[in-house]
């Protein structure tokens, strides 16, 4: 699996906009819900095969493309691996063992490094070494020790060599044998097309020692906490090489009839319905027995209540995540009850957050109380006031059915940097209240049900109330949350005046937008990171959206800490094997807590639905939803 950097602002943008298009349809009106009274057991699939209903239908298959849920999950069958991500754990797949530095795979050696050389600064920027360049020497894992460059003396630096080795019994899907040359072409391709920069940008080489074996080499100063990540997931150049690397992204051999090394190959491709994918006798497994199934049928269903039906009337075994099931968590426990369907939910790294707006795009010329919107949440008794004010256990129940916890963290708590000491804040409106008055908000008209005034609230003008601005979108899943949260802000003295704005406004590019512009009170939003690294980027100081930054970032919160900076780049540049890791995420999460920028409510769920009778299926938290594909068959012994 090559590994990729996406900026968190666009990860939120590309991740977040299309699932609440998606989530918005339908939601207001919902559909009528199969009857389970005449619910008939579902049949067999056709010629031995299982039949996934998916809510889209792939964007393309050309694998280094920018592609849709759904084209990561056909690939997945087509290419297995090469390195699976299971359970916030990598795990390798064509690989004969992930490189460590404990298996010898992976080294840290000294390199001299001069005037001119491309290194990576203190600050993990890539430098061309000059006079008062700020690096760390050989040996050096944090800025106490970093020194400035005399421009004259050679200094040896940290560089990171990797070995990767493939299996030797690997095949593409028409025969050929695939090789470390593959991984070298599929390097290549996406350098010449600038893709995935930030790693391309850090490796000062990449090349094959033999058929199975390659080497990256990063540049000086790169200390990378996955480097068992930097590996090019293979193309085939034996069938892609006769056309030009910009060409590959549009062309059927390579966009809609990709050949791979998984389980499967694909076979038929008909827009708009299906493609069917058949066993791959080419398979590395295939001696021990998989793919279990002989072909898989991918339906496009775009609505969740027709998969249902489907499913019901055995045209349907699995419907997986791209289906927003969300709704139907009530009809899939009855199904699941009367041995009709098995319901699967699993959350991962994505989350739903309550920001505050610490620093309002007004405040960036200075701060005048008479002049900006008021800074509502400047004391952290605020924030934490508000806080204790959510009633995020009744989201949880009445919203998600109890399938997710209330968050302590940015983490999930099955999440191997999770704090396990950190625990959420609850519920409790009278340790709210006494924030609250703490920070001078105070109920001077001895009115529980209008909101409370400023009388010596830090940077608020006097007799302000605490009446705040929530925006967010009007999916009904969070029509329901905001109407808890308003409810139990309420008993606090704390107002709302809510607004749900549409999606394309909402996280419309700065200055205009209101997330991305800074101008909003209190907003509602979904961050999700890429892999299972713990994105402690999504609140430092320089992810803050600004003109300087062309309003690029994900910390829309305007949150500035630099202890919490320190801790998260500390985190980041040190090894997996280091105490500093676990310890320096672990910072990050116990300066958010108490700092708040920001409430996590919920993370957000993927739920699927299967044939009581499908086995093999298993919904991970950071796996994609057919990582296993190789092991899905029907058999009875899965009958619930």
């Amino acid at each position: 699996m090559k590994k990729t950097s996406i900026p968190y602002w666009l990860f939120l943008l590309l991740f977040l906009i299309p699932a609440c298009l998606g989530l918005q349809d339908g939601t207001e009106t919902p559909a009528p819900t199969p009857n389970l009274d005449s619910t008939p057991t579902p049949q067999a699939s056709p010629d031995d095969g299982i039949v996934v209903c998916m809510g889209q239908e792939p964007n393309s298959l050309y694998p280094f493309g920018e592609l849709n849920t759904a084209a990561r999950n056909v690939l997945a069958a087509i290419y297995d691996g090469p390195i699976d991500n299971v359970g916030y754990e990598y795990q390798p797949v064509i690989l004969t063992q992930l490189p460590s530095l404990e298996n010898g795979d992976a080294q840290i050696v000294k390199i001299a490094a001069q005037s001119g050389d491309s290194v990576l600064d203190a600050g993990g920027n890539l430098i061309e070494l000059t006079p008062g360049s700020r690096i760390r020497p050989a040996g050096c894992r944090n800025d106490d020790c970093a020194i400035a460059y005399d421009g004259v003396t050679t200094i040896e630096m940290d560089q990171m060599i990797v070995a990767f080795r493939l299996r030797p019994d690997l095949a593409w899907s028409d025969g050929a044998p695939l090789t470390a040359d593959d991984s070298i072409y599929s390097f290549e391709l996406q350098r010449e097309a600038d893709a995935d920069d930030y790693l391309i940008q850090r490796t000062q080489s990449y090349e094959a020692a033999d058929a199975q074996t390659l080497q990256w080499f990063g540049v000086p100063g790169f200390i990378d906490s996955t480097y068992f990540l930097n590996f090019w997931q293979p193309a085939p150049r034996h069938a892609w090489s006769e056309f030009p690397s910009d060409q590959l992204p549009d062309v059927d051999v390579s966009s809609r009839e990709p050949i791979g090394w998984g389980p499967y190959a694909i076979k038929e491709w008909i827009p708009g319905e299906a493609i069917t994918l058949e066993k791959n006798p080419h398979y590395f497994r295939i001696r021990d027995g998989y793919p279990r199934t002989e072909t898989i049928r991918i339906r496009f269903i775009p609505d969740p209540d027709t998969a249902l039906s489907e499913m019901i009337a055995g045209r349907c075994d699995l419907i997986e995540p791209t289906l927003n099931l969300e709704n139907h968590v009530g009809l899939l426990k009855e199904m699941q009850d009367a041995e009709e369907a098995r319901m699967f939910a699993a959350t991962g790294m994505s989350m739903e957050w309550l920001g505050f707006s610490l620093a309002h795009a007004s405040y960036d010329n200075g701060y005048d109380v008479g002049r900006d919107r008021q800074n509502f949440f400047a004391d952290t008794y605020t924030r934490q006031g508000i806080a204790y004010c959510l009633d995020r256990g009744t989201v949880a129940a009445s919203v998600l059915y109890n399938l997710t916890d209330v968050p302590a963290t940015y983490l999930p708590s099955n999440h191997p940097a999770f704090n396990s000491d950190a625990s959420p804040i609850p519920y409790d409106p009278q340790i709210g209240v006494s924030l609250l008055e703490q920070a001078g908000w105070q109920d001077t008209d001895e009115d529980p049900s209008t909101p409370r005034r400023a009388v010596n609230v830090k940077n608020v003008a006097y007799n302000t109330p605490l009446l705040l601005k929530y925006q967010t979108t009007s999916t009904a899943q969070r029509r329901q949350v905001t109407a808890i949260l308003e409810r139990s802000l309420a008993e606090c003295g704390i107002g709302l005046e809510i607004e749900f704005v549409p999606p394309n406004d909402l996280y419309a590019p700065g200055p205009d937008g209101p997330l991305f512009g800074r101008q909003f009170d209190l907003a509602q939003y979904a961050l999700g990171a890429e892999g299972s690294e713990p994105p402690c980027g999504w609140f430092t100081s320089d992810g803050i959206p600004s003109e300087s930054n062309s309003w690029s970032g994900s910390n829309i919160t305007g949150y500035r800490n630099a202890d919490y900076d320190q801790a998260c780049r500390a985190a980041q540049f040190s090894m997996r094997e280091d105490s500093a890791y676990l310890a320096s995420y672990r910072q990050t999460q116990i300066i958010l807590a108490e700092e708040l920028p920001a409430i996590p409510l919920y993370s957000r769920l993927r739920i699927a639905a299967a044939r009581p009778d499908l086995c093999g299926f298993d919904l991970d938290p950071s796996a994609n939803a057919l990582w296993n594909v190789e092991a899905f068959e029907i058999s009875a012994a899965c009958q619930n």
